[in-house]
């Protein structure tokens, strides 16, 4: 009969060890989650604001206004060109330059002016008072056509509104009546009625 109980004894401490180890290896072996079979959708990337590149990169008919001005008006209004404007006017020249007649106008600045009024040893104020000579040099300036800075015919001798002549070179250097010569600093300010390039001497026709 002790031999039965203590058989039973062992039976039970036994399974009772071999559920212990087996609640030991369920805690030590976490179950793997399973794998996720959904699928990850990638989002569009942002459409660039067309506002933004319009902004950035001006038409190019924003870029190429139309002219509103005449020639005359256009000199009034530059600050470099005053005593041009002053001897336009003092010679009666300036409505000539608003008329709907193409012109080319190659423009001395005020710089320009200042050799020559030390040349003839004149005040500006003399030489606007001069309408005899201003009308004789102011028109020297004057082609009686639209030429912008890619037609001009260089090497070629191109007739101007008083009848003389002067000659361009391809470095855009004018060449006088008298070998004199001017630099053209600025080229096709557009006005309504022709062009405008200044220059940085003044043209004698004789």
């Amino acid at each position: 009969m002790l031999k039965k109980n203590l058989l039973s004894i062992a039976v039970v401490t036994a399974a009772m060890s071999l559920a212990a180890c087996n609640d030991t290896e369920t805690v030590a072996d976490p179950v793997e989650p399973d794998a996720t079979t959904e699928e990850v959708v990638a989002e569009p990337m942002a459409e660039t604001d067309p506002m933004v590149e319009t902004e950035a990169a001006p038409m190019a008919d924003d870029m190429n206004m139309e002219a509103t001005q005449t020639i005359a008006e256009i000199a009034a209004g530059n600050e470099n060109l005053t005593i041009l404007t002053a001897a336009l006017k003092a010679a009666g020249l300036d409505t000539m330059l608003m008329e709907d007649t193409k012109y080319t106008v190659f423009a001395p600045t005020d710089d320009a002016f200042a050799p020559v009024l030390e040349k003839l040893g004149v005040t500006k104020e003399e030489l606007l008072a001069n309408t005899d000579l201003l009308k004789k040099v102011l028109p020297y300036h004057v082609v009686p056509m639209e030429v912008k800075a890619a037609d001009i015919p260089y090497g070629t001798d191109i007739e101007t509104a008083n009848g003389k002549t002067i000659s361009i070179s391809d470095a855009n250097v004018i060449t006088d009546a008298t070998g004199n010569t001017a630099n053209i600093t600025g080229t096709d300010i557009m006005a309504t009625n022709g062009v405008v390039h200044t220059i940085d001497a003044v043209l004698m026709p004789e």
